[in-house]
């Protein structure tokens, strides 16, 4: 990693593919493993907060570092206030995953230092994953040429999971956790609590210690109970 870098960009643990429930997107983990490997060169997702691309991103890059590639992950959204010339070397890592382009788009600093990266990582044979909330048509770039480069790959649209999808994701959650989860539980969260996957997985880690403290299942009883 480059000197430069302020962040310590290390993966957070537990986003596998094995913990993406696929239900709505069920191609997509398979294209994301051929660009981990590298027989893909570029691939950009776009979709709403909440929908999986962060965890998707580090998954990927998880799956690679399995293989033996290194990758580096960069969150936009928490580098916005850094200079742009933090990215400067990067195109040495085989992998490179960009999270929350949006966060950058429209700034004309950030949009060039951006676009010299990706003509550095291509030249050097480095392996390129986006996401953003929008697709790279969409994005208010200053900079056209930053935008055509974006589209030259795949670009998916990921679609939010549904309610019988965000209760397999808890269910996937606590047996992670070393939970059981009663699916009444898993139903009633999906149904009166937060629709954000994330949101959703936080409240299940509360829940685990709650239930730790009282020395309780997480019946829907006691889930009611504490978050009702």
């Amino acid at each position: 990693m480059t000197a430069q870098l302020p962040l310590a960009l290390h993966l957070p643990p537990g986003c596998t593919f094995d913990d993406f429930v696929a239900d709505a997107n069920p191609a997509l983990p398979a294209q994301l493993k051929a660009l981990a490997r590298g027989e893909t060169e570029q691939l950009y997702l776009h979709g709403p907060a909440g929908s999986g691309k962060s965890h998707l991103l580090l998954a990927t890059l998880d799956h690679a570092r399995g293989l033996g590639r290194e990758g580096l992950y960069l969150p936009l959204a928490e580098l916005a206030d850094q200079p742009p010339a933090l990215l400067e070397g990067l195109e040495s890592y085989p992998l490179l995953a960009c999270d929350d382009l949006q966060a950058v788009a429209g700034r004309r600093e950030w949009e060039e230092t951006l676009f010299h990266l990706y003509n550095r990582a291509r030249g050097a044979g480095a392996h390129l994953l986006f996401a953003a909330d929008r697709p790279p048509g969409a994005l208010p770039l200053s900079l056209p040429d930053l935008g055509s480069r974006l589209a030259w790959g795949a670009v998916h649209a990921i679609q939010p999971l549904d309610d019988p999808g965000r209760e397999e994701l808890l269910q996937r959650h606590a047996r992670r956790l070393g939970l059981e989860l009663h699916p009444a539980a898993a139903r009633w969260m999906v149904t009166r609590c937060s629709r954000d996957p994330r949101q959703l997985t936080a409240l299940l880690q509360r829940l685990d210690r709650a239930a730790l403290a009282a020395g309780r299942r997480l019946t829907l009883p006691f889930v009611r109970e504490q978050l009702g």
